[in-house]
């Protein structure tokens, strides 16, 4: 990573990297400066705006991410899915385990921890949508099935959309790893000007968003594990605040360091830890039964994928409870779209769309549903015949139920420190990448930012999570979440559009005239090459950042 702190002059593009930069620092500051003077009066005025938002929008979170699903898997299955995501004679850097690995590390977090017990062990009490009978049988599979449309393929369908994008943009065309290259074919050269900056700031506060969201999430997972191993009382806002800050300043100096191969390292770690600890609780708990839920929650989802894709609420009551759970989850990762769109088409490069959509719906979407079936299935078995009431305490506090389960198996310490050091894990190397791509984006499109800009974005990411989460606490983070991804969801939508035109136009699906040689092998240096933007198009995609 480059040392130099004049990044701006360096940059061919000087004058839109400051006007990104600048324009973002200020509005982030004033966000927060309004929120720490004013909490009361910014959260009324935010619980206002979400309500607006989720009535008149929240159709969005969930049609969007399902015509995105279907695209990608028509891209896949046609003749676009044999374009490659780089030349046409690219190969894969890296072996296909290998890329497994490190894709599914890319979101495989500490929302994993915090409701991976939670959110299926709630929704037995209070069944989405009132699909079914409070802690019956029946209850089980509509949690699992509704945990699973919220963390399965629609997640996966916002992330692959942005991956493809960014990947064919970067590898393919040789252009900056930013969004607003990509919508060319509907802007033009407003791409280049104020609407593309524009764009640039939005993918910047999203981004921001999301991250602090996941790292409000983190202290208060780390506090309450923290609590469950020593019995201090450390479930407080300003032990969460500590916490915050000390996390701060390691992820911010392990960007500005720069050393990509320990990141990578400790993201291996985290997926031997978090296995082992689904593989543990799968043979402690009750293992039959949650093979056999499995099975049949899986098979509910995939028969009703339609009917709950499309289950928009009907009542205010089933508005609050989506805004809650699916139009929340469906904004956190519409905000983390760009950060593991970058992560991925970094790794991506020299693999097929086909290959692409097809790992990237398919792996996650597998693994996460095993998850949730297993610590969930597991607090909702014991809650249904042991009456341990994890679901009961996880409604009053969502961060209480993974310890909670833990709690009711063997050797509790050893599987609570286990789930902390997860916690922390997940918070450094999420949080280090995040800087990073904020950086990247902040000053256009440069891949080695400098290390004083990677200062002031790990700074104002710790920060602004420490103040939204003081001025309200997880509902605070949720609602910031939300209104920053409501208007983003739509860019997203000129996203594909954007890419199916660029598709269109690839040499090597546009017809030949005499039946020779495609115009892709004919014309190789002219379209298949990256000569414009080496940095950008992903020449040293060595390490990823998580």
């Amino acid at each position: 990573m480059s040392q130099d702190a004049s990044v701006f002059e360096n940059s061919p593009d000087a004058g839109r990297g400051r006007v990104v930069f600048w324009v973002s620092v200020v509005l982030i500051l004033v966000i927060m400066v309004v929120a720490a003077a004013v909490p009361e009066q910014v959260g009324e005025a935010s619980d206002q705006a979400l309500s607006w938002v989720t009535e008149n929008t929240g159709w969005s979170m969930l049609v969007i991410p399902l015509a995105i699903m279907v695209l990608l898997v028509v891209l896949a299955v046609t003749k676009y899915g044999r374009i490659k995501l780089g030349p046409d004679d690219s190969e894969p850097e890296y072996p296909t385990y290998a890329w497994i690995a490190m894709l599914m590390g890319a979101v495989m977090g500490i929302g994993l921890i915090t409701y991976g017990v939670a959110q299926p062990v709630i929704h037995l009490w209070t069944p989405p949508h009132g699909l079914s009978e409070p802690g019956s049988q029946d209850a089980v599979v509509d949690a699992l099935r509704f945990t699973f449309l919220d963390w399965g393929l629609h997640a996966w369908a916002i992330f692959g959309i942005f991956g493809l994008a960014i990947g064919y943009s970067t590898h393919r065309l040789g252009n900056k790893g930013l969004v607003s290259p990509i919508l060319r074919p509907l802007i033009a050269r407003h791409a280049d000007g104020v609407v593309g900056k524009a764009v640039d700031v939005l993918v910047i506060l999203s981004t921001l968003f999301g991250t602090t969201t996941s790292l409000g999430l983190g202290a208060a997972q780390v506090s309450q594990g923290l609590e469950q191993v020593t019995g201090a009382a450390l479930t407080t806002i300003p032990a969460q605040l500590v916490i915050i800050s000390v996390i701060t300043v390691i992820f911010t100096a392990s960007a500005m360091s720069g050393v990509g191969r320990g990141i990578r390292h400790l993201s291996q770690i985290t997926m031997v830890l978090a296995l082992a600890l689904l593989v543990f609780v799968l043979v402690a708990g009750p293992t039959t039964y949650l093979i056999n839920m499995y099975f049949r929650a899986v098979g509910s989802y995939a028969g009703d994928f339609l009917e709950i894709s499309l289950m928009l609420p009907a009542t205010s009551d089933e508005l609050a409870w989506m805004q809650w759970w699916t139009y929340f989850m469906m904004a956190w990762w519409v905000s983390w779209g760009a950060f593991v769109g970058v992560f991925l088409a970094r790794i991506s490069k020299g693999r097929t769309i086909r290959q692409f959509v097809g790992v990237v719906l398919g792996v996650p979407t597998v693994v996460f549903s095993a998850w949730f079936t297993v610590f969930g299935g597991s607090a909702m078995f014991m809650d249904m015949n042991r009456g341990t009431a994890i679901g009961q305490a996880a409604a009053e506090n969502v961060n209480t139920a993974f310890f909670g389960l833990l709690d009711q198996l063997p050797w509790t310490l050893l599987t609570s420190v286990v789930a902390i050091i997860l916690v922390v894990l997940y918070f450094v190397t999420g949080a280090d990448s995040n800087t990073y791509v904020l950086a990247v984006i902040s000053t256009d499109g440069n891949m080695h930012p400098s290390r004083p800009v990677l200062l002031v974005w790990g700074a104002l990411t710790g920060a602004m999570a420490a103040v939204l989460l003081y001025a309200g606490g997880l509902q605070a983070l949720q609602t910031a979440v939300m209104l920053s991804a409501a208007p983003f969801i739509f860019v997203i939508l000129a996203l594909a559009v954007s890419v199916v035109a660029l598709l269109r136009k690839d040499p090597l699906v546009l017809p030949t005239s005499s039946g020779g040689p495609s115009v892709a092998h004919q014309l190789p240096q002219r379209f298949l090459t990256n000569n414009n933007n080496d940095d950008a198009a992903g020449a040293e995609p060595a390490e990823p950042r998580s």
